[in-house]
């Protein structure tokens, strides 16, 4: 039996903070893991300024973020590691993506390889998305790796987090895709009404579901294309928020209809299989609004597992995908990105 140690680190685009794990994980015929710390750091009102604006950056200054960003990583994991013996294999960090244009073979995430390993004087692994893209795929999602060979038990992985997106197996094969937008846009919306977040769906509750944006949200060119596909936030700014931001609704019926959208769009996912087992992780799986709409919807059985594999299954995937890049294993699978072939993605950094 083969025994690994690794530290997990991921940032969304909901920008609610940097998660971290440190994870066990072993092999024997199959793989088992158990996560033995976990940690979400916050982001202060700075950065989540400075994330959320640097797309419009100089590649001068978007640079200068990339190596801070890489030092916050650093230290998040230093403070993360005090009073732990354990020893560490290997560091995998997402990072945070500025951009995502697949389709101009173009995709970016800060937080630097270089400073995280000095700094850490761990092996770290990043860039998990770059060598996927330059093969003709979508460089997304990579969770699904993962979910084959830690979930495989569910006949559906659903993560909801600033976007939503599932995977499943099919003849043998794994494939995946960005479903459409959630925690992201619902923000943006509470956001408006002096809201970090719509804790419960208590804020969507008190609005009605337009017909009419509902329609024209669920007409949007997307939904209408076949896997593989993924979505990052310039498809959010230039196609869907500019039809929040001019319509005259009510923040709130605004709200409730696009609770009612990602309900619709989630459980339509779900169609392959009449009888189902859905694991739902992702800080959506908390919102007791929209799981009831997604229920409604569907009847494949949702489960919410424990707090650690809600919050922190995407770095803890991420921690398995190091682990496989360093054994050399394939850690993106083709079937789930379009690349022309799997690959053993990411950048080893040594310190």
């Amino acid at each position: 039996m083969k025994s690994f140690r690794a530290i997990g680190g991921m940032s969304g685009t909901s920008l609610d903070g940097l998660d971290i794990v440190l994870c066990n994980f072993k092999h024997q015929n199959k793989w088992s893991f158990s996560i033995e710390k976990s940690q979400t750091v916050n982001y202060n009102k700075k950065w989540k300024t400075k994330l959320s604006n640097a797309p419009s950056l100089t590649g001068y200054d978007l640079n200068i973020l990339d190596l801070e960003f890489g030092g916050f990583i650093a230290e998040a994991i230093n403070t993360f590691l005090e009073n732990t013996e354990t020893k560490a294999d290997v560091i995998a960090s997402h990072g945070h993506t500025i951009f995502h244009q697949p389709e101009k073979r173009l995709t970016l995430q800060i937080g630097n390889g270089h400073e995280i390993a000095v700094q850490t004087g761990l092996k770290t692994i990043t860039n998990f998305r770059a060598l996927d893209v330059a093969l003709g795929g979508q460089g997304a999602p990579l969770v699904p790796v993962g979910d084959e060979l830690l979930f495989s038990d569910f006949d559906f992985c659903l993560n909801i987090g600033g976007f939503a997106n599932i995977s499943y197996s099919d003849n043998s094969k794994r494939f995946a895709y960005d479903i459409g937008p959630a925690n992201i846009i619902l923000n943006y919306l509470t956001n408006k009404i002096g809201h970090d977040y719509d804790k419960n769906g208590a804020l969507g509750v008190l609005g009605n579901s337009d017909p009419e944006l509902l329609n024209t949200l669920n007409s949007l060119e997307y939904y209408s294309r076949k896997p593989p596909k993924s979505l990052g936030r310039e498809w959010l700014e230039h196609y869907f928020m500019p039809i929040l931001d001019n319509s005259q609704l009510l923040i709130h019926d605004k709200l409730r209809t696009v609770y009612e959208h990602i309900a619709l769009q989630i459980s339509g996912a779900f169609n392959l299989k009449q009888q189902s087992k859905t694991l739902v992780t992702g800080g959506g799986a908390y919102n007791k609004l929209l799981i009831k709409l997604i229920k409604k919807n569907t009847k494949s059985e949702l489960i919410i597992p424990d707090k650690d594999i809600v919050d922190y299954k995407e770095a803890l995937i991420f921690s398995l995908l190091g682990i496989l890049k360093l054994e050399g294993k394939a850690n993106c699978l083709s079937s789930v990105t379009g690349a022309r072939k799997n690959s053993s993605t990411g950048n080893i950094y040594s310190p």
